[in-house]
This record gives C-alpha cells, sequence and structure tokens, in this order.
C-alpha cells in the first residue's frame, strides 16, 4: 500500500542517487508541493558517486545517507527520485514502490525487459504512482495537441519526429590512432557527465535509441494515443568515436506500424555540437485528412548574438516553457486523485518494447513485432 498523503500537501522526497542526472531532482522541487528532505545512495557505490550525490545534498541543505532503506524509513519519504547509472534505474525504483513511496525515474525505463517487467509488476502491486520524467509538456507539444484535439487537420494518418541532439560525446569518429585502445564507456561517461555530454552514464553502453528514444516516442504516443504493433530500424555509428569503439549507434531511424494503420517514423541522433546553433533539429510533422502540421519544438525561443560570444554558448534559448512545473504538478494530482501520470510505469513499458523491437530490427534487418507481454 502506498505512504498515507493527503490532496494538497507537500510532499516529502528523497533523492535516490543524482549521478545521472541531478536536473530530475531539481525539476520536481520547483514545484512548491515537493520538498527534498534527504539525498542517498548504497554505501557500496564508487566514492565519485557518493561525491556527486553530496554535492546535490549540499545544494538544498539537506542530508546525504548512504543507506536506501534508511533515508526512506527515517525520513518519512513518500516520493522518491531516482537517476542512478542507468543499470541501477529499476532496482532503486522497485526497493521504493515496495516501501509504498512514489517514484519518479529518469530515463531509460530498464536495460532489460526482466527489469521492465519487473517494475511494472512492482507498482501495480503496491498501488504507487510512477512518472518517467518526460519533455511531453514543452509548449510546442502542447501546441500539437491541442491542434489534433481540435480537428483542424482532421484525422491524423501518418506522424514523423526529427530529434537530433547538437551535443559531443567526446572525439569525432576516426580521430582514434592506429594503435590506441578504444574509448572506455565507463569511464568516458564519468568525465564527461560534469558538462551533460555523457549521454547514457553507466557501465553497459547504450546508443542513442534507448538513451533518447522515449522522448519522441513520448510525443508520438501523447500526440496519437496509438500503440506501436512493428518496427523497422536502422542505426550508425557516425559522429562520435565513442559509439563506435562500443558498437552503439549515434545516429538512428525508425518507421512505426500503429494501431489503426497509423504510420509513425523517427529520425534521431546526437549529431554533434558544431551542427547546430540552437541545440539541434527537433520537430513534428503530422499529416492528417484535411491537414497538416509541422511543430518546432525549441519554440518560442530567443536568438543572443554578441561579440566575444562564447563557442559553446547557445544562440538560441527556449522561453515560456513550464515543462518541469507541469511534469511535477501531473504527478502531484496522479498522488491526489489515485490516477495515472502523463507516462506511467504501463507506457513507460511500451516505448521500452518499442526499442527492444527497433534495436532487434537493426540487428536482424527485418521488420520486428512488438512484443508487450
Amino acid at each position: 500500500m502506498p505512504v498515507p498523503t493527503s490532496p494538497g500537501q507537500t510532499f516529502r522526497c528523497a533523492a535516490l542517487s543524482a549521478v545521472k542526472h541531478d536536473y530530475v531532482a531539481r525539476g520536481v522541487i520547483s514545484h512548491p508541493r515537493f520538498e527534498l528532505t534527504v539525498v542517498a545512495d548504497d554505501p557500496y557505490v564508487p566514492e565519485w558517486a557518493h561525491e556527486r550525490n553530496q554535492q546535490l545534498a549540499d545544494s538544498f541543505a539537506v542530508p546525504y545517507v548512504r543507506d536506501v532503506e534508511r533515508a526512506l524509513r527515517e525520513y518519512n519519504v513518500q516520493v522518491a527520485i531516482v537517476s542512478p547509472e542507468g543499470e541501477r534505474h529499476c532496482d532503486l525504483s522497485i526497493r521504493a514502490a515496495n516501501r509504498g513511496v512514489h517514484v519518479i525515474q529518469d530515463k531509460p525505463l530498464a536495460v532489460s525487459r526482466a527489469a521492465a517487467d519487473a517494475l511494472v509488476a512492482t507498482i501495480e502491486k503496491n498501488g504507487v504512482r510512477f512518472l518517467m520524467w518526460n519533455r511531453n509538456f514543452i509548449p510546442a507539444v502542447l501546441a500539437a495537441q491541442r491542434q489534433i484535439q481540435s480537428g483542424i487537420i482532421g484525422q491524423p494518418y501518418a506522424i514523423h519526429a526529427d530529434f537530433y541532439f547538437a551535443k559531443d560525446a567526446g572525439p569525432p569518429k576516426g580521430s582514434r590512432q592506429s594503435g590506441y585502445p578504444p574509448v572506455n564507456w565507463h569511464a568516458h561517461q564519468i568525465a564527461s557527465h560534469v558538462d551533460g555530454s555523457d549521454g547514457g552514464l553507466g557501465e553497459h553502453p547504450m546508443g542513442e535509441l534507448a538513451i533518447e528514444g522515449i522522448y519522441p516516442l513520448g510525443y508520438l504516443q501523447m500526440l496519437t494515443g496509438k500503440d506501436v504493433r512493428r518496427v523497422f530500424a536502422r542505426r550508425a555509428s557516425h559522429f562520435h568515436q565513442l559509439y563506435a569503439d562500443n558498437g552503439v549507434e549515434d545516429l538512428a531511424s525508425m518507421t512505426l506500424e500503429m494501431e489503426d494503420g497509423l504510420i509513425g517514423s523517427v529520425a534521431l541522433g546526437r549529431i554533434g555540437a558544431a551542427s547546430h546553433n540552437s541545440g539541434g533539429e527537433i520537430k513534428l510533422h503530422i499529416l492528417g485528412s484535411d491537414g497538416a502540421l509541422v511543430i518546432n519544438e525549441a519554440l518560442p525561443n530567443v536568438g543572443f548574438f554578441y561579440r566575444g560570444q562564447p563557442a559553446k554558448e547557445p544562440r538560441q534559448r527556449r522561453v515560456a516553457s513550464n515543462n518541469d512545473f507541469l511534469l511535477a504538478e501531473n504527478f502531484a494530482q496522479a498522488i491526489d486523485h489515485n490516477i495515472d501520470t502523463i507516462l506511467g510505469a504501463h507506457a513507460s513499458r511500451a516505448i521500452f518494447s518499442t526499442i527492444e523491437a527497433a534495436l532487434a530490427s537493426c540487428e536482424s534487418g527485418l521488420a520486428v513485432d512488438v512484443k508487450y507481454s
């Protein structure tokens, strides 16, 4: 059973590791109904992980406890914010849910089907709410949803998402000299985590389908309400030596056969900071029986250009986005009214299943059915 809560209350939160993305915890705490009371992790994690957890705890002036169960118990926690290395996502979320604690988790959902299934079963068994942190409340995506629901383009029959992140991931492909060892995934991700170029932090190498696929697939799921039935996918290590050395993709495409004859497609990648002046090309294209929409996900934004501008400073900056606040509000309402979130456990597993099928398609060269159970 979930820990007792009452409508309108402030929720006591534990950040269960913040070594992957502390922006998840910071985003949740931006909402007045969520209060960070403790940061916690397991005692056996490496010292660099303890240091990063301690930094988050210090920034909010809360304790850092090297014992997850003790922190959940002694600090009367109602919400766990889970953002460790990818391999540990499900473990920490399951342990929190088994104590009746509601869970907000970083992406990806899991690194294996067994872990994904175990997490969904635990969420259901304990009756707690679950939210996969996402971008579905970005203004342009909400605008697309309103346009579709208004019927202005009629019945959608095809939807495409471009999702290109203009971020680096170490040296470019082809830069490793002959005789030098391959770039070590885990060591590189730990070192690059500080400036946000880490991608999938963890010992297990993950390509962009697993790391970022949740975002465009979350858009398609939200805008259409349809499940994916079959996937045909292609991938390549095109930009970064790190990805090439570890056999994972920094560029990929998916063609999706969805329910009721709807066709979807996604093109995504980590395409390097030099490729785009505002963080990447992220657009939605929706075709309907009576018209079409093209949505620039980065809008609205403001451009900054001046003499002596640092090379890595973004030229375009998003404005008017309350995505973090709205996600937290959605989660609070889900707890208050015992309803599902914008991206709950089952919807998150559906996205995991689509990515799983896409990776299998990349290996086989064939279209693959999505396995939901």
